[in-house]
């Protein structure tokens, strides 16, 4: 049975669904199946940064109300044959959303696939709560400002008060991403510190992203920043997506400008 994990932020403009197609490509580089499920109803744009968007025939309300099946409905990468995509509708709102069918289409991703990656839709209302609801983990993203962290502070409130797990009383393990990380703003105090983050959110490290202009024009051309291999950013999500599969790997130090090492060499690319 695949792991569920559902991605979220509490805000929007975070690079949540940035992060949710650079780990699936990550993980399905990593050699295991992954499928990739846009809660984003209405808005949906996963299907844009993973380049995809014209293959779409049928989403998750489709394969939920029976109207096609599962197989049907999942779009294969163009990149990589371990991962699938299941698009969010764009003419349905978060009201079809009904727990009994987001379960059954849930367990019958993970008899399929190693992993299940669910994007939340930006906020913490209704959708946010339903992608959360059977979820056996959580990825947390924010950038290293207040807002950010606040209301991802108040979306882990409410992911351990209404996930079913918690609910049955157990755990929902939660991991960290810090996005948007520009060292030279964290070295003269005008971005929040890693440490600063963990001593409010207090959950495990999963990584963290650098600031990368490159990432724009990878998501508009639908060639996720992972496959870029001369990127700081496309490194530090193959090496959390190593993370998620059981490696074990260093947590690189994207804040520091000290010494002549790589990030002083090029934090150019952060201004």
């Amino acid at each position: 049975m695949g792991e569920v994990i559902a991605v979220i932020s509490g805000k929007g403009g975070v690079g949540k669904t940035t992060a949710v197609a650079n780990l699936g490509l990550g993980i399905a580089f990593e050699g295991k199946k992954c499928a990739l499920v846009d809660f984003d109803l209405g808005q949906r744009n996963l299907d844009m940064i993973l380049g995809l968007e014209n293959r779409v025939v049928y989403d998750m309300v489709h394969v939920m109300d029976g109207e096609a099946s599962l197989k049907q409905a999942l779009v294969k990468s163009k990149v990589n044959e371990n991962l699938f995509f299941l698009a969010a509708s764009q003419t349905k709102d978060k009201s079809v959303l009904e727990s009994s069918k987001i379960k059954k289409l849930i367990d019958d991703l993970r008899k399929e696939y190693e992993f299940v990656i669910l994007d939340a839709p930006a906020g913490i209302e209704g959708g946010f709560e339903h992608t959360i609801e059977f979820a056996d983990t959580a990825i947390i993203v924010v950038n290293p400002e207040v807002s950010s962290i606040r209301d991802a502070d108040r979306a882990i409130g409410i992911l351990d008060s209404k996930s079913q797990k918690v609910k049955d009383g157990l755990e929902v393990k939660k991991y960290l991403i810090i996005n948007r990380i520009r060292p030279e703003m964290v070295q003269t105090g005008e971005m929040l510190k890693s440490s600063d983050i963990f001593e409010i959110l207090n959950i495990e490290l999963l990584g963290k992203i650098p600031e990368d202009k490159g990432i724009i024009d990878a998501s508009n051309r639908g060639n996720p920043i992972i496959l870029n291999n001369n990127s700081l950013a496309g490194e530090a999500y193959k090496r959390i997506s190593a993370r998620l599969c059981g490696k074990k790997v260093p947590i690189v130090n994207v804040e520091s400008l000290h010494g002549d090492g790589i990030f002083k060499k090029i934090a150019g690319i952060f201004k």
